[in-house]
């Protein structure tokens, strides 16, 4: 939804353009916390799942969304209290007014962001991953649609702009979470599942045995977004122009990440279900499969931003300069696909064994202690600018791939026993 409002907007004005980029880069943090939070219940339902216990997965839901809850209303509180001090982090005067109502509209739009991203990694879970990801085709068609009649005022509706955009969004994600709970509540397949949801009691236990699993890997793509979200603050303080390229390469980019991470969780969803029966050499050869393809795909994504550059940037600005900067940022932008793919490889690997921990702290050092501040290096006092900050996204990625495949490794060679001479 980010991409279709960030090439619909972009094609309205460069202030609006800049001031999504801020308020989705804000919330890009946010979503992140929720998705990675709501990625720990997925190997709980694959382990049940991989051993027929229906009824023990439909209990793990139910845990799950009080703990998402709990969690997911915490940030949303957070932001909430973010938006009094929007006018204190050194954006452009001239896109205050559009951040302010675009960014309310956002914050009230993440409960549902929330709620179907638990759905989701339940359905995925139970291999049913059509689902989700129908739902969440549905609700992209709506928003492209909400997107064109509210931003430029089509027919009856009032030409709205930015907030068009936001009003859209929220729509579109009530949609999806609804689409996913009505096939739960209804489908035949999900009846032994609803039957362990209602019986399972609630125990405050069990809450806590999912927020031990979903933690880490929420701070771990907390810290990731975290990164992107201070480098867009930093392309901010270079001025609304280099605000507007970073937004539009970093969505640009986001297409081979969408591609990388869907692969990556399916790879994870595969990993924990033969965790699940104890197949430690079939979880070996799921991991090598999954690291061949992504490396394919990130390939294939560099050749792609490569010939069609011109032609990708210009589906979300019409402004000239804006073009001039985003084309100079090509290359970094490739290098960044091979080190995004491999880290997502990685990082999927270790969740779907549900060795978790070791993730934030390798998300800390990657992102935290290598990408921000070289970005900041880079960026400023080396005078390399916005291309700068994009270098040090690679950096920080090339990083957090190499210990990510570290520790997978260990954690697989200690359970393979006499095959773990064996490399991943």
């Amino acid at each position: 939804m980010g991409f279709a409002d960030t090439m619909m907007v972009g094609r309205y004005s460069t202030d609006a353009l800049a001031a999504a980029s801020f308020v989705n880069n804000l919330f890009t943090l946010v979503a992140f916390l929720m998705m990675g939070y709501s990625y720990g219940l997925t190997p709980l339902v694959s382990a049940h799942y991989g051993r027929g216990e229906k009824i023990k997965a439909g209990g793990v839901l139910k845990r799950a969304l009080a703990a998402n809850g709990v969690y997911g209303s915490l940030l949303i509180v957070v932001m909430a209290v973010l938006y009094f001090f929007i006018g204190h982090m050194g954006q452009p005067a001239e896109i205050l007014p559009l951040v302010r109502s675009y960014y309310l509209v956002i914050l009230v739009s993440m409960v549902f962001v929330m709620l179907f991203n638990v759905l989701r990694q339940f359905t995925d879970g139970t291999t049913d991953t059509s689902t989700g990801m129908w739902a969440l085709l549905s609700g992209n068609a709506f928003n492209i649609v909400g997107n064109f009649l509210l931003i430029y005022g089509i027919g009856p509706f009032p030409e709205l702009g930015l907030l068009g955009a936001g009003i859209s969004t929220l729509l579109s994600r009530i949609l999806t979470a609804a689409l996913l709970a009505g096939v739960i509540l209804f489908r035949k397949r999900y009846a032994p599942y609803r039957l362990g949801f209602l019986a399972h009691k609630l125990r405050l236990e069990g809450v806590r045995y999912i927020n031990r699993q979903s933690l880490p890997i929420s701070l771990q793509m907390g810290m990731e977004s975290g990164s992107f979200t201070f480098s867009a603050i930093m392309a901010g303080w270079l001025g609304a122009l280099q605000l507007a390229s970073f937004q539009v390469m970093v969505t640009v980019g986001t297409l081979g990440f969408l591609l990388y991470y869907s692969f990556g969780a399916g790879m994870s969803i595969r990993v924990a279900t033969f965790v699940g029966t104890n197949d430690w050499p079939r979880v070996r050869l799921a991991a090598k499969a999954g690291c061949h393809i992504l490396i394919a795909m990130s390939i294939i994504a560099s050749l792609a931003i490569f010939l069609f550059s011109e032609p990708l940037i210009r589906l979300f600005t019409t402004d000239e300069d804006v073009l001039v900067m985003s084309l100079s940022l090509i290359f970094p932008l490739m290098l960044y696909q091979m080190g995004d793919a491999m880290q997502i490889c990685f990082a999927n690997a270790l969740r779907g064994t549900s060795h978790v921990m070791s993730m934030m702290w390798i998300a800390f050092v990657s992102y935290l202690m290598v990408n921000i501040p070289s970005g900041y290096l880079l960026g400023f006092p080396l005078g390399l600018g916005i291309t700068g900050i994009f270098i040090a996204f690679s950096l920080g990625l090339f990083v957090a791939a190499s210990l990510f495949y570290f520790y997978f490794r260990r954690v697989l060679h200690r359970n393979l026993l006499p095959s773990g001479s064996q490399s991943a």
